[in-house]
């Protein structure tokens, strides 16, 4: 009998215990056990898979197409077309998760910001790969090209022309992108969108003439080291401007679509970064491939 009152005890007193230790974990003495911080833990998602095989079929399927083997154009498709839509839907879930989630806190946008600042450096010297062989071509001209800098055979471009022309469109679109930077950090939407209304503009202004000037050059990218030197550098900046007013075309719509606010505009801001990176470029190429490369 009494071995059973103990053990009756035993169980009652236990079972207050783990109620009092349950009600103790749950009190406010154990909030640092609650995980707390400013960090983005994105949730699983199928792009990155996608977007590897899609740059693994373009590539591919490119140098199957440059060799001639069948079905190397349509594997190339295929990977570009998945590329493209892995840029549309992947960066679509970052504009939902910094828009109508708020999960691009202040600690996440200083990532976001260090990527794209490694990101223009990987830039700079993808560009520093182009001036570096037109530097070693044209400071020690070897006889194949008739020993002088541009090669004998070589009508280089006036740097007056359209060259200038187009440098000064670029710096001046460098400005407005600047205005409208500054419009969205006084909360000016009108301002913002003028600015970046003037912006895509010109770079439309540049990209055409950049292709008149193409259409009507005197040498081509077969012609010597010069020509190869000439379009490579200046058809891969042609690309960035591309891509640059892609990028500040969508940051457009969403400023009319109320996406960003004084504090929260990176994708506005990495567009401005880039923007002013390829303007930056082609004060480069203006000074190095048209005015001294160019002339005799």
């Amino acid at each position: 009998m009494k071995t059973l009152e103990f053990f009756n005890s035993f169980t009652y007193k236990r079972k207050q215990f783990s109620t009092e230790c349950f009600s103790f974990i749950k009190s406010e003495n154990f909030r640092y056990y609650k995980t707390k911080h400013s960090w983005h833990l994105v949730d699983p998602s199928p792009w990155p898979l996608i977007a590897a095989l899609g740059a693994f079929f373009l590539t591919s399927g490119g140098v199957l197409y440059m060799h001639n083997y069948y079905g190397g154009n349509h594997l190339l498709n295929i990977g570009f077309f998945m590329i493209i839509y892995v840029m549309f839907t992947w960066w679509r879930d970052i504009i939902r998760e910094a828009t109508y989630e708020e999960q691009h806190t202040f600690a996440v946008q200083r990532g976001l910001r260090l990527g794209m600042i490694l990101f223009i450096i990987s830039e700079i010297m993808f560009f520093f790969a182009f001036f570096w062989a037109f530097f070693h071509s044209s400071l020690a001209p070897t006889f194949n090209i008739g020993g002088i800098w541009p090669p004998a055979a070589i009508n280089a471009l006036s740097a007056s022309g359209i060259p200038l022309t187009n440098t000064f469109f670029l710096l001046t679109s460098g400005a407005t992108v600047t205005w409208a930077h500054h419009a969205i950090l006084v909360r000016a939407k009108k301002q913002s969108i003028i600015g970046l209304l003037f912006t895509i503009l010109l770079a439309i202004i540049f990209t055409a003439l950049q292709g008149l000037e193409y259409i009507t050059a005197p040498f081509s990218i077969s012609d010597s080291v010069f020509g190869s030197c000439f379009f490579m550098a200046t058809g891969f900046h042609g690309f960035h401007v591309f891509v640059g007013t892609c990028a500040l075309i969508v940051a457009l719509f969403r400023i009319v679509l109320n996406h960003f606010t004084a504090t929260h505009h990176f994708g506005f801001e990495s567009s401005a970064w880039y923007w002013h990176f390829v303007d930056v470029v082609w004060l480069f190429l203006f000074a190095v491939v048209y005015w001294w490369g160019g002339s005799h």
